[in-house]
């Protein structure tokens, strides 16, 4: 029997739904996290006002403070039957990495102590190796050093009965490069905040700290742990690589905030308590539009600790996956002809006095802040939509961008109805020479023009890659197995540039004598004029968008070879570089990096391709060969005519036509994978995998083994059908 049948026939076994009752979710909500409220019951005073500061203002810690931080989170972490700690970090491989050590340490005389050092909380120094680093360091030089981020709070990771201490750091290089993709985070939020602070203090100096937010909203699927594992592709890749589409998929759009199957509800509802207990604040549960698709979101946190937050909810989403027998899939395009998954992320900024920089106010004042900070999000956006472009290219990806379920490759900004005639009117009421109307505009038309903004005032575009939706920017184009680090990275960076370059040219007409008020909104009018174009309201999804992007000359890069290009330009060099985000061996290193990255993806579905068609795909088929072979010739000696027969006989030569085309493609997609591999540059390899082989082949293989699916006999098919993989559970 094959693993496909075998899976059927033990479907039924796995409906396990039982889940342990759980209390309210207040009374475990960051149970397994070291918050400063617990830091107050186990930090003497003077740790515990260092630990603020550090967490508040990114002070340094002092040695011996240290190390009462660090009893003092023993002492929580043993009292929760922790024996062990890692520094928990986020390597460029794309997953999180953790090397455990024990608190257990024998002293000089042989007596053995539990032990947890200030310098062994600070800074440990695992091997750097391994790790991607796209040759900062070279093999034989390992060192490497994770340093603690005392922002995001130690937290107890369960598995199984086993308990960790996990306390969150960054990873760089002996020599300091950054290895890992919080470091820059950290410093593209600080330079975010130095801009903003800035800008603020033209209408509020009392502002003393900006802090970006971030709300992500999770998409992802579901399926049965036997039919996964009968799929090499999904194993391997995540995806997959062959498949028809089954009779029926999302047409209906019934699976849409339907009911959520009990079996998916009790692991949605087990993996929320792992959640809730390492503090993640998970709000949103919903099913989405595809089949076997569904969404998580959670509520809006400081952009640092929801990256950390989101890399711990994919990993806790697979560990618990597999305690039901089921599988969650995190690939952006797991099946053909459905809806892809995304990590839609939402973004914010808000000062210290409690106001969201990007929600609209009720006075003339608040209004032109509110104004201020979203034109520069939008001029940030169109003078850098190759960077941000760059910031979510990837192999998996680009099977979805520009698919009919997410937003294209083309870069551009929803903004509504109603504030595009806002600006409009900014645009034509504020004159180019600076004129008297000016303050009467300030005055009267501001406070008229942009009343409170209700929320619906803006409605939705969900073909837009950037799209405002009433206090926030949603940036829809993140894959769902991203790292929001990444894009977070960037849209952070571009944004304090912008915001840099916006106090430079205000300041610059008020010491020429202008008030501060109408050099504002004369600065907002340029900024208006200068990236309008990359405004638009329509169909994201349609041909006419395409051709209008490219008479506005937007960027449409569909590939991530090309697209990778944009973060080692001059400009990108000189954005980084300038906010102390990435050196340019740093930003050299990374697309490298991700050139890799493309390079290994494709080249593993281009193997798994070609091992299913010769020991999955065409073994089925030549056996049916066989047996329409033998029919044929049957039914020829009992004396019937052709025409008792024809049918097969075309059935016949279909199949002989689909099982030569693909072992053909097959043989020329090896030997152009073999020829990409020969190439010595990394970005010329990438070019080659991604037209010489993935392009030219990868479809057309598709297309011959789909076909043979619809025509080969059910019982003789190997690999579960979509209609299994999506609709039986």
């Amino acid at each position: 029997m094959s693993l496909r049948f075998h899976a059927l026939e033990n479907l039924a076994g796995n409906g396990n739904t039982e889940v342990i009752s759980t209390p309210k979710i207040t009374a475990i909500f960051g149970s397994n996290v070291f918050t400063l409220k617990t830091a107050r019951e186990f930090l003497s005073d003077e740790a515990y006002k260092s630990l603020v500061s550090s967490i508040r203002s990114g002070q340094k810690t002092d040695r011996a403070i240290a190390n009462q931080i660090a009893s003092g989170i023993r002492a929580w972490a043993e009292s929760k039957g922790v024996t062990h700690f890692t520094h928990w970090f986020q390597p460029l491989t794309g997953t999180t990495a953790e090397k455990h050590d024990s608190f257990f340490t024998i002293k000089s005389d042989g007596t053995a102590i539990e032990q947890f050092e200030g310098d062994a909380l600070i800074q440990q120094e695992p091997d750097a190796s391994s790790f991607p680093s796209g040759g900062l360091r070279a093999t034989f030089e390992a060192r490497g050093y994770t340093a603690w981020d005392p922002s995001s709070p130690a937290f107890i990771m369960e598995i199984g009965n086993g308990k960790t201490l996990c306390i969150p750091t960054i990873f760089v290089s002996y020599t300091g490069e950054s290895l890992d993709y919080k470091a820059p985070l950290l410093k593209a939020l600080e330079s975010l905040n130095k801009a903003a602070v800035d800008v603020c203090n033209y209408f509020d100096r009392n502002v003393t700290r900006v802090t970006p937010t971030l709300g992500w909203e999770q998409e992802y699927f579901v399926i049965d742990e036997a039919m996964f594992n009968a799929r090499p592709d999904l194993v391997m890749t995540g995806r997959t690589v062959y498949g028809q589409s089954s009779a029926k998929n999302q047409q209906l759009e019934d699976h849409y905030f339907g009911s959520i199957p009990e079996r998916v509800y009790a692991y949605i509802r087990d993996f929320e308590t792992e959640c809730y207990k390492l503090g993640i604040p998970l709000r949103t549960r919903h099913n989405e539009v595809a089949p076997a698709q569904f969404e998580v979101a959670p509520i809006f946190e400081e952009v640092s600790v929801a990256v950390d937050h989101n890399s711990l909810l994919m990993d806790i989403m697979d560990r618990v996956a597999r305690r039901h027998k089921l599988r969650v899939l995190l690939h952006e395009k797991p099946f053909a002809g459905i809806n892809g998954s995304g990590k839609h992320n939402n973004w914010s900024m808000a000062t210290d006095t409690g106001v969201n920089l990007l929600a609209p106010g009720k006075t003339p004042k608040t209004n032109l802040m509110f104004l201020t900070f979203f034109v520069n999000t939008i001029k940030a956006v169109h003078d850098y939509a190759d960077v941000l472009r760059a910031s979510i290219a990837s192999a998996p990806n680009d099977h979805r961008l520009g698919a009919n379920e997410a937003p294209p490759a083309i870069i551009s900004v929803f903004i509504g109805q109603y504030l595009s005639k806002v600006l409009s009117d900014v645009k034509e009421r504020v004159s180019s020479k600076f004129d008297e109307q000016d303050e009467s505009m300030l005055k009267i038309d501001i406070h008229k023009n942009i009343p409170e903004l209700l929320l619906d005032n803006t409605d939705r575009n969900r073909t837009s890659p950037f799209a405002f939706t009433g206090n926030k920017f949603e940036f829809r184009a993140v894959g769902s197995s991203a790292n929001c680090a990444n894009p977070m990275t960037v849209l952070n960076t571009i944004m304090a540039q912008t915001l840099k370059q916006f106090k430079e040219d205000v300041d610059s007409l008020i010491d020429k004598g202008e008030k501060k008020e109408i050099a504002i909104m004369h600065v907002i009018r340029e900024y208006i004029v200068a990236s309008e174009k990359v405004l638009f309201e329509g169909d994201g999804y349609s041909e006419a968008w395409e051709k209008e992007a490219e008479k506005r000359g937007l960027p449409n890069v569909k590939t991530t070879p090309l697209a990778l290009d944009a973060m080692v330009t001059d400009k990108a060099k000189i954005l980084f570089e300038s906010n102390d985000v990435y050196s340019h061996e740093e930003l050299e290193a990374r697309h490298e990096i991700e050139l890799e990255k493309y390079i290994k993806k494709v080249q593993i579905e281009s193997r798994i391709m070609g091992e299913l068609a010769t020991s999955h795909i065409l073994p089925p088929a030549i056996r049916y060969q066989t047996l329409l072979v033998n029919n044929i010739r049957g039914l020829k000696e009992t004396g019937l005519p052709e025409s008792a027969y024809s049918n097969q006989k075309q059935i016949l030569e279909k199949i002989s036509e689909h099982v030569n085309s693909i072992s053909d493609l097959v043989e020329k997609m090896i030997e152009a994978r073999k020829t990409s591999n020969n190439i010595d540059n990394t970005r010329a390899k990438a070019i080659a995998y991604q037209s010489q082989v993935k392009d030219k082949f990868f479809d057309d293989i598709r297309y011959h083994a789909d076909k043979l699916e619809l025509l080969v006999d059910d019982r003789e098919w190997y690999l579960p059908k979509f209609r299994e993989l999506l609709f039986l559970r």
